[in-house]
């Protein structure tokens, strides 16, 4: 439900203006597309380093000249009153710097995931924007989306019990070795920041708990395109009920799960993670169907709660605060794999 403040927004006709900043395959299919049918959002701004690129986005999203940026003179946005908000989708090694040079220049930022390639680069990005008093999300659509939601109410509200194990995996083939995603000083390392962020939200926001401890197991099979990075990893999270968590996350076979079991009842997503579906289903005696309505794009809701916490001046839920919270996880994982041993988390 809307509150008074977004209520009385909406009524006035009014926008918050939002500029891209990168303009790869996730911007041009997914976000832009997004913001055709947000309610509290528009898409008024680009920043691109492609000449090509700024012409065909401003002839199709009619994007004047004076909202186009590229990386040199991006700062200049400050003075640009048609955006309120940068969303940064840039390779992860770029996260922290243009999330930083936004919030100096006035203006709130999502940033797309992972949040950053460290912690200290996620405590550096929250101070900046707390230093400038912006708001910082990380771009997390599956809070907002219903399946995700369901699966998080059955596990902390114990619907059917208290849960004893999750599944949680998502891998594809991707052995492209020209792909930044595979380029540890653009990437961070591998699946286990691209696609790893996914499987520990969904073991973690199904329990409503943070895990204690992780084991990983990082493998390569293909070591002529995985040289500097693993391939994938498999790796189990132990969490203060007792559930415990199994997830794979690799970059050469393909699965999307999330499954929670009490016992002999069970809740279960397949495909759970991707952005152009998902679909459920739950067993507590019969085999029954989760069945939501969706909209066309996950981020529509992930884009216009973002405004809503800025009109309402509350932190996002999905806030610098988790996007910090998941590369700590991540860091322990990959300490894990690397060392060979248990990896405690303490979250004092």
């Amino acid at each position: 439900m809307l509150s008074d403040k977004t209520l009385a927004f909406v009524e006035e006709g009014k926008k918050l203006g939002i500029a891209l900043v990168g303009l790869g395959n996730y911007a041009t299919n997914q976000l832009a597309p997004a913001l055709l049918q947000t309610n509290l959002c528009k898409l008024t701004g680009i920043v691109t380093g492609s000449p090509e690129k700024a012409e065909s986005w401003s002839k199709q999203y009619n994007i004047p000249q004076k909202n186009i940026y590229n990386y040199q003179n991006f700062d200049e946005i400050r003075n640009n009153p048609d955006i309120d908000i940068v969303y940064v989708v840039l390779p992860n090694s770029m996260h922290a710097e243009f999330t930083i040079r936004a919030a100096k220049a006035g203006k709130h930022v999502i940033c797309e995931k992972p949040m950053a390639m460290n912690v200290q680069e996620c405590k550096d990005m929250i101070a900046a924007c707390n230093a400038a008093k912006v708001q910082l999300s990380v771009g997390y659509r599956l809070y907002f989306e219903p399946h995700h939601l369901e699966m998080k109410r059955l596990g902390t509200e114990k619907v059917y019990g208290e849960v004893k194990m999750i599944e949680s995996s998502l891998g594809f083939s991707m052995a492209n070795p020209k792909v930044w995603r595979l380029n540890k000083a653009l990437g961070g390392g591998g699946a286990i920041m691209d696609l790893g962020v996914y499987c520990i939200q969904g073991a973690r926001r199904t329990l409503g708990e943070l895990p204690t401890a992780v084991s990983a197991q990082g493998f390569i099979m293909d070591k002529t395109i995985f040289k500097d990075i693993y391939e994938g990893m498999t790796f189990q999270m132990d969490f203060p009920s007792g559930a415990i968590s199994n997830s794979t996350t690799t970059y050469s076979s393909y699965v999307d799960r999330l499954h929670a079991t009490t016992g002999w009842r069970w809740f279960s997503l397949s495909p759970s993670y991707n952005a152009i579906g998902t679909a459920g289903q739950f067993f507590d005696g019969e085999r029954k169907e989760m069945i939501f309505k969706v909209l066309d794009y996950q981020q529509i809701k992930q884009i216009d709660a973002f405004a809503e916490s800025i009109i309402n001046k509350q932190k996002p839920e999905a806030s610098g605060e988790e996007g910090m919270i998941d590369l700590k996880i991540i860091e322990a994982i990959k300490q894990s794999a690397d060392n060979g041993r248990k990896v405690k988390i303490d979250w004092v």
